[in-house]
């Protein structure tokens, strides 16, 4: 379990685990944040809209952009999270807003364990006092309490659209307690 502190916004938040998933971002051995991108790089960045919310136990992650659109059923999501290898990537996924809880406990463990960065959901997750410690990012629009049971299919690695921005399959994304950035390529960093 990581020490933690409570925030302006009146939740706690881990504090910086050893393993680095809360530390900022480094660029030619300066310490950067998703404004600091911004405003360097203004053209080569989307940045997505608001109304999502931080609640996974890492305030920030970066990686490959990795998409799947779901049909308020999470099953396809379980086995991504599951049974693939995740280091450097981000899981993006359009629940298409349906109030049913897309991401708990499980699959914020499945995805600690395959070595995702985080996980970005246009919809809503549960287990919010469970999966603060689990240092994997989560952001979503909100909290639902209940999930949706009968299997339904999901679609991998299309272009989503959701927030004002377009993600694509294999571009990068970075996000902190500012918000979500993506962009085509990842940036240089040291």
């Amino acid at each position: 379990m990581c020490p933690s502190r409570k925030h302006r916004d009146g939740r706690i938040r881990p504090e910086p685990d050893p393993a680095g998933h809360n530390l900022p971002f480094a660029e030619n051995g300066m310490t950067r944040y998703i404004a600091d991108y911004c405003d360097t790089y203004p053209d080569k960045v989307s940045v997505l809209g608001p109304g999502f919310t931080s609640y996974g136990g890492a305030v920030r992650c970066q990686g490959e952009i990795v998409t799947i659109q779901l049909d308020r059923n999470n099953s396809d999501l379980i086995t991504l999270l599951r049974d693939e290898n995740g280091r450097g990537k981000v899981v993006v996924v359009d629940a298409r807003q349906a109030y049913f809880a897309i991401v708990g406990e499980n699959l914020m463990k499945f995805a600690q364990a395959s070595g995702y960065a985080g996980i970005i959901v246009n919809g809503y997750i549960r287990d919010t006092v469970q999966i603060a410690d689990i240092p994997v990012a989560l952001f979503a629009l909100g909290i639902c309490p209940r999930k949706y049971i009968p299997v339904t299919g999901g679609t991998r690695d299309i272009p989503l659209s959701f927030g004002g921005i377009e993600f694509r399959p294999g571009d990068y994304i970075y996000a902190d307690a500012d918000g979500v950035i993506v962009t085509k390529e990842a940036f240089e960093t040291s």
